[in-house]
């Protein structure tokens, strides 16, 4: 295997987009928070681009419209797998994890409303969704480390949950957080994602065909006020999902190959560093997370994701007769529930939209932080307890013994008693 090939295998591993974003964001918050913080910001607000296109842009826009629609285009394509071939395949198996990540966004939305409307900051109201994400980088990253001897399918259960969780999130964001749209140049954004929809399934479909056809989608739909990283979910969803032309995989399998590692060294841990700087001051972290939208968020995250996912889960199965896929119980979604609580990249996004102000802003991305981060820690702890327990023969109680599973980590069964 060549240099470049190790390289790019690295880069597509769950573990290291976890820890390439984690580094950025330490990174941010040293550089926000140093006797050279003005840099920082002088950084994050250098603006460049075409005027005359409309895209003159601060640094920090151009990674959260331009370097997200990246990992959004990801998310697309593995969205579009999911469903053509994947977990969302079947509706009766993909139910309970699609109604688990619904139950995972309301759930924190509505505690976070409760919360800002009993302290009576009403102004707040606007980032109700900012405790609805999940970052699904770091989620399963943290499962690949932490979740070691566990049953495949619980990853299964965690992507499907995140990819519909973070798929409502852009639902969100392209419908709440735009503030008024040019028809024009949306009509010309779909025009645009339709040419590459063909152009993706004939024989000839090379990069440097797509790429400009890309752009030139994105940018409309940049102009068109719906947040830009529409476009890039909207791109992914077009790859053919089968074989085509005789080839060997299919085209959803080959792009994400190719685009994951661009996404994971560069899109994310930019996005991450140009966001996650706040600056906290000697006496500010007290002040900012105290703040009522603060507050809102860690518990969301915490207490609104784990009473969603969890309750959701547990209400579906013993009211209706979908189970939970074979070989997981309801005790392996308790450090799942608490994975979905690391908001993160798409929190942050949502947090740059939600506010016109600094003091919002920077108490919402602290929140972030800190949410996300008890979040993995607890879902670490839970994840390696839940490991070293034994396994009953029929986890899901559907009446037909599990059979064994490969497991995170390796390839031998689960164990059962």
């Amino acid at each position: 295997m060549t240099r470049r090939a190790r390289l790019g295998a690295a880069l597509r591993l769950e573990t290291t987009s976890g820890a390439l974003l984690l580094i950025a964001a330490a990174a941010a918050l040293i550089w926000a928070n140093s006797p050279w913080r003005e840099g920082y910001a002088a950084l994050s607000s250098t603006v460049v681009g075409p005027a005359a296109l409309h895209l003159d842009l601060s640094l920090t826009t151009w990674a959260a419209d331009g370097l997200l629609a990246i990992f959004f285009f990801v998310v697309g394509v593995e969205l579009k797998h999911e469903i053509a071939a994947g977990s969302l395949r079947h509706p009766r198996q993909a139910a309970v994890p699609v109604l688990a990540a619904i139950g995972g966004m309301a759930t924190p939305a509505v505690i976070y409303v409760a919360i800002v409307l009993i302290s009576g900051d009403t102004e707040a109201l606007t980032g109700w969704a900012i405790p609805t994400a999940t970052d699904i980088a770091f989620a399963l990253g943290i499962l690949a480390v932490f979740g070691r001897g566990l049953p495949v399918p619980l990853r299964t259960f965690l992507l499907t949950l995140a990819v519909v969780d973070d798929l409502l999130a852009i639902l969100v964001i392209a419908v709440v957080y735009t503030a008024s749209i040019s028809l024009l140049a949306l009509v010309g954004a779909i025009a645009g994602v339709a040419v590459f929809a063909v152009l993706v399934r004939t024989r000839w479909a090379r990069w440097w065909l797509l790429l400009p056809v890309a752009v030139v989608a994105w940018a409309l739909m940049h102009e068109s006020g719906v947040h830009a990283t529409v476009a890039g979910v909207m791109l992914g969803a077009v790859v053919p999902a089968t074989a085509v032309h005789g080839e060997a995989e299919p085209r959803t399998h080959r792009y994400e190959h190719v685009v994951r590692p661009i996404s994971t060294a560069i899109a994310l841990p930019v996005f991450a560093f140009l966001s996650a700087g706040v600056s906290i001051g000697p006496a500010g972290f007290g002040e900012l997370i105290a703040q009522p939208v603060a507050i809102a968020i860690v518990v969301g995250l915490l207490a609104g994701k784990v009473i969603g996912v969890l309750g959701v889960t547990a209400l579906v199965t013993r009211l209706t007769p979908l189970r939970l896929p074979d070989g997981i119980g309801l005790r392996d979604l308790r450090p799942i529930a608490l994975l979905t609580g690391i908001g993160f990249t798409v929190s942050l996004l949502i947090a740059e939209l939600s506010f016109p102000d600094a003091v919002h802003t920077d108490a919402a991305k602290l929140a972030i932080l800190v949410g996300s981060a008890i979040a993995a820690i607890l879902a670490a702890h839970e994840l390696r307890w839940d490991a070293r327990r034994a396994r009953r023969r029929d986890m899901n109680e559907d009446g037909v013994p599990d059979r064994p599973w490969p497991v995170i980590g390796g390839e031998r069964g689960a164990s059962q008693h």
